[in-house]
């Protein structure tokens, strides 16, 4: 239990509801304020937290002026930089939904705008935080798979109506996104548990078969190719339109003495181990994506009970000033190769190195 009860705003309130609601739950600290473009999406949260008018807002701006410790921040990845940037200038620690930011360069003003604060800036990555994540970790730690040099996956999830709306034909903000700009979820628990980091990345993907519509948010998929720090290749597939249900969360780690991966119809199991002199053949294994010790309201999330572990996470890091795992620095290695094999894409599939924001 926290000595202070920390004060959090919401903004963007359609992501921020389920770490909203997490938030609201948890005994050290209060939603004090949100915020959101949408009046009618505003009125919705203000209904389901108890919010006064007075705590509610459209204009961000204002929303920062509230007596607060920290924000969320779920709004549409275009707006993250500008509204972390304002967010640490206002004196506000901050915890920010993926992707970081949409360019190099925006990735590069939050983490000045950071070390200028010096606030505590955490990335909200909820897939490292799935249990099945951190076993693999542990394993990978104690080298049974031997050192890994391989590693795949894959995030296929169509929201076509996300990207282009079906009324009007009319491109949403996702039609601005790339596939491969959206890669934490994919990376982010393959870099966790190497704990490695990218330094060359390469794209390829520019079809528009399935949504024409859709801008770069409608490729129908690309491939990244990227090469770490530790000579690690990994291959990473993403679309955001292909017709695959269900959706799809796929990983696999190649050691030199075996190799574990999930299953293709999502990582809730069963996956696979095969590990070389203790076994003829792979094993199945079971992939926990709830940690049963949690309470039940830990789901309220949507992501079994990786977002309640990650706003615990980040209420600690308030309490002890520490950063954490998922600080600025980290933020941008799950970001940034992500928006450079998109660039290699457009240019047709070259190496690209991937920047270090040091």
């Amino acid at each position: 239990m926290s000595n202070k009860r920390w004060k959090i705003g919401l903004v963007g309130v359609g992501r921020g509801s389920g770490y909203g609601k997490l938030f609201a739950e948890h005994p050290d600290c209060q939603v004090v304020a949100c915020c959101d473009a949408s009046e009618q999406a505003l009125a919705q949260f203000q209904k389901e937290l108890g919010l006064a008018d007075s705590a509610c807002f459209t204009q961000y701006e204002t929303f920062l002026g509230m007596p607060m410790d920290a924000v969320f921040i779920g709004t549409p990845i275009p707006a993250h930089a500008d509204q972390t940037v304002k967010a640490m200038e206002a004196g506000l620690h901050v915890l920010s939904e993926v992707t970081a930011a949409a360019t190099v360069e925006d990735c590069r003003r939050i983490v000045a705008a950071v070390r200028k604060a010096k606030k505590i800036y955490m990335f909200a990555e909820n897939c490292v935080y799935w249990p099945f994540v951190q076993e693999w970790k542990t394993m990978v730690a104690a080298g049974r798979i031997g050192e890994v040099f391989y590693a795949e996956c894959e995030y296929l999830h169509p929201i076509r109506s996300m990207i282009v709306d079906p009324a009007t034909n009319a491109p949403r903000w996702r039609a601005h996104r790339a596939p491969l700009h959206y890669c934490s979820h994919s990376l982010g628990p393959i870099l966790e548990i190497t704990g490695d980091r990218i330094v060359r990345a390469m794209g390829a993907g520019q079809g528009h078969r399935v949504l024409p519509a859709g801008g770069i948010g409608g490729i129908d998929i690309q491939l990244g190719l990227f090469e770490t720090r530790k000579g690690a290749l990994i291959k990473l597939l993403r679309s955001s339109v292909a017709p695959r249900h269900p959706s799809m969360h796929y990983y696999m780690l190649q050691g030199t003495k075996g190799f574990v991966e999930t299953d293709r119809l999502g990582p809730r199991g069963p996956g696979h181990l095969y590990v070389e002199g203790e076994m003829e053949t792979a094993q199945t294994i079971p992939l926990p994506m709830i940690d049963a010790s949690l309470p039940a309201s830990a789901r309220a999330g949507g992501h079994g009970t990786a977002e309640y572990a990650l706003v615990r996470d980040f209420l600690h890091t308030l309490d002890t000033g520490r950063k954490p795992d998922l600080d600025e620095i980290r933020a941008m290695d799950l970001t940034v190769p992500g928006l450079v094999a998109h660039e290699s894409a457009m240019r047709g599939g070259i190496w690209l190195d991937v920047p270090e924001m040091t």
